[in-house]
């Protein structure tokens, strides 16, 4: 895969994300890591709440996430 490819599905919100918010995606990822024991949607809220991330963007990171862990 080449590095002009553009990201599809969930991940093609981590450009907007990282501008958004400020932090590498790692950083999300490295606080969801506590939060495992959270269902997708807990996970979802909690990244609303605590971090007053959009719905679409923690979806995003949610998504990814609990993929990448098996979860």
């Amino acid at each position: 895969m080449s590095d002009n490819t553009k990201p599809t599905g969930p991940a093609s919100y981590f450009p907007s994300i990282e501008k958004k918010y400020g932090f590498p995606i790692q950083h999300w990822f490295d606080l969801l890591q506590n939060q495992k024991t959270l269902k997708h949607m807990e996970m979802v809220a909690w990244l609303k709440s605590e971090h007053q991330m959009g719905h679409g963007h923690a979806n995003a990171l949610v998504a990814v996430f609990r993929s990448q862990e098996g979860l």
